[in-house]
């Protein structure tokens, strides 16, 4: 299943949500050098968070493969600055896309819910949320992490709570038969937990690479447990409203 777009109406202007996009495209261009291989391989490097490095559970200089003939080598000290700048790095064109557009869907009304400062903060510590869950799921792991996954899982996370009945426009693919269906967030935010969850166990202790599913399942938890928090209290009314009217624009469609 994939989102096209919510029917839940902002109040304010999503300054907070563009302004991440905007820094996400910016590391992309001036730092990755658009998924050239050269600043693509030394970005991942210098910016991507190393488990076993960071955790010093791996000896000396360890050579890590990212492909032919690129490789990164651990420091012996750690940067502890990597569980920050590895949310705005990503993989490939697909990988910054995806999560781009999962935080424009989710991520206007949760800001408009919290107020730009909290939605900033929420937004981090869901993507430090997401590290801690990585770090606890395989504390040797050698292959660096990329990605906004983590912190807009947390989004999501905070939206499945403010906004669980807003309807959620989805393309849903059966095989090569594609349709289009209306569902409230819970269920499209819950299956993807779900799925996330169960990628994840298979993972856990292995530093092999791949999809980082415990920093999506740990990411999406701490956005459940600090949405209520971070829900301004200047805005709470807000917050109220928007979830009562889209509970009962869910209600008309179904």
């Amino acid at each position: 299943m994939f989102p096209l777009r919510d029917d839940n109406p902002t109040i304010h202007t999503s300054v907070a949500t563009f302004t991440i996009i905007g820094l996400n495209v910016a590391a992309w261009i001036f730092l990755q050098g658009l998924g050239s291989p050269g600043p693509l391989a030394r970005s991942i490097c210098e910016f991507g968070l190393i488990p076993g490095e960071l955790l010093q559970t791996l000896a000396g200089e360890t050579r890590i493969t990212l492909g032919e003939g690129q490789y990164c080598y651990t420091d012996p000290q750690p940067n502890w600055l990597t569980p920050f700048t590895s949310m705005f790095m990503h993989g490939g064109w697909l990988h910054l896309i995806i999560n781009m557009w999962f935080l424009y869907i989710f991520g206007d009304n949760v800001e408009d819910a919290m107020g730009v400062p909290r939605f900033v903060l929420f937004y981090l510590l869901c993507g430090l949320g997401a590290v801690a869950a990585q770090l606890f799921s395989d504390p040797n792991g050698a292959v660096p992490m990329v990605g906004a996954s983590g912190a807009i899982g947390g989004v999501m996370g905070g939206y499945a709570l403010l906004f669980p009945r807003a309807p959620v426009h989805m393309l849903v693919f059966f095989g090569f038969f594609i349709t289009r269906l209306v569902v409230p967030a819970y269920f499209m935010l819950g299956y993807w937990f779900l799925l996330q969850v169960v990628s994840a166990i298979p993972t856990t202790g292995n530093a092999s690479g791949g999809v980082a599913f415990w920093a999506h399942v740990g990411g999406f938890a701490t956005g459940i447990i600090l949405a209520r928090v971070f829900c301004k209290a200047g805005r709470l009314d807000i917050c109220r409203a928007k979830r009562g009217q889209a509970a009962r624009f869910g209600e008309r469609r179904r």
